[in-house]
């Protein structure tokens, strides 16, 4: 069943009369969210294509007018090549610490918006995690990856076969890796064949036998090896954001296969100053009853150093003050996050005899107190 194209303000959820502005900062948000070297969604890449796609026509005026006139007939006509023409990506996406890699030519266009030639299956994904300090998530910069993986045996080239040698194709199998029995049974008047299909048990289902063996991998074709890259952080990256390493994955199955690809997840290492939510951060301090009633100053920690912060008389007990601009960058916007300030009032489990007499004055003021207010 084929599925309908959905309209493209509604692809950006921008309404009609939305200006070039508007339109421009809805699509900067759904592709950053979108991008398929960053999202590791399944549906991420047809996302972006969408977004894409109508940014180019709505962000400009004369494909927008016909778009407007006609719907998608008014630009069915245009190629990818036209409808991206003359757009600067790199000015929508400059400062977020990635390049789109979306110029004409250029290999997430290629990837997306032409035709993919048939090859050899590449390798699967590979993941790794980079917990950073909150420090190193706000102002971004490069950071070193340390990582395991299989590699292709430089000796054999992958082929698990000792240079000079060569895979011999399975007898058993003709090469394909399966054994398949085929039967048949009649059925009243009807005859039915069944196929087995099982993994050949002579060759392991390669569909080749190794009669010499590499003795770099002992037969394997592959080596673990271990690696280190570098790779750019943008700042305020969120939690879980995935930057994509191109054919750093694993190897191919097949000999001729490209690798697959590194996403390396970036989380924030737990700190005990902070609890983060986006670029905001939390932190909780407590003060006395006698503070919460009078007022105190506060020295609060920053991720720029310490901070001195007023607490009001009178403060209650969940109070949040917030310090603006303290927290995190706003990943892929503008300006930083705030830190808030929760204030508990820390009541006191033993009191000493004199500080029980002072609260049992304290107590009689309050209800002389109250019952003077309540007089008529």
């Amino acid at each position: 069943m084929a599925t309908a194209q959905r309209d493209y303000y509604e692809v950006l959820g921008v309404p009609r009369d939305a200006d070039g502005k508007r339109v421009k900062d809805a699509f900067r948000e759904l592709a950053l969210k979108y991008h398929p070297d960053r999202n590791k969604s399944p549906d991420a890449e047809e996302r972006f294509k969408e977004v894409a796609e109508a940014y180019a026509v709505l962000s400009d005026p004369k494909k927008r007018a016909e778009y407007d006139a006609r719907g998608f007939a008014g630009v069915a006509g245009f190629t990818p090549e036209d409808l991206f023409a003359g757009i600067d990506f790199g000015d929508i996406f400059g400062g977020v610490g990635f390049d789109s890699g979306f110029g004409l030519g250029g290999g997430l266009f290629d990837r997306l918006f032409r035709p993919r030639r048939a090859g050899p299956a590449p390798g699967r994904n590979l993941e790794v995690e980079l917990a950073l300090p909150l420090e190193s998530i706000l102002r971004g910069g490069e950071e070193t990856v340390r990582y395991t993986r299989p590699v292709a045996c430089p000796r054999c080239g992958g082929s698990r076969a000792e240079p000079g040698t060569k895979p011999r194709r399975c007898a058993t199998c003709n090469g394909t890796g399966r054994k398949t029995i085929t039967r048949g049974e009649r059925q009243g008047a009807a005859s039915i064949r069944f196929q087995q299909i099982s993994v050949c048990p002579d060759c392991g289902g390669r569909g080749t036998i190794i009669e010499k063996p590499c003795r770099e991998c002992r037969g394997e074709g592959r080596l673990e090896r271990e690696e280190s890259l570098k790779v750019v952080i943008p700042a305020g990256a969120e939690e879980g954001l995935a930057l994509r390493i191109r054919a750093h994955g694993l190897p191919s199955d097949d000999a001729a296969g490209p690798p697959g690809d590194l996403f390396v997840v970036v989380t924030s290492v737990p700190d005990p100053r902070f609890v983060r939510s986006g670029a905001d951060l939390w932190h909780t301090e407590s003060v006395s009853v006698a503070d919460a009633v009078l007022g105190t100053e506060l020295r609060v920690p920053t991720l720029n150093g310490a901070l001195e912060v007023t607490v009001p008389p009178g403060v209650q007990p969940g109070a949040v003050l917030r310090l603006r601009g303290k927290g995190l960058p706003r990943y892929g916007g503008q300006g930083r996050g705030d830190i808030n300030l929760r204030i508990e009032v820390q009541v006191p489990e033993h009191t000493t005899a004199e500080e029980r007499e002072l609260y049992e004055r304290l107590r009689a003021l309050t209800q002389r107190g109250e019952r003077e207010r309540r007089r008529p």
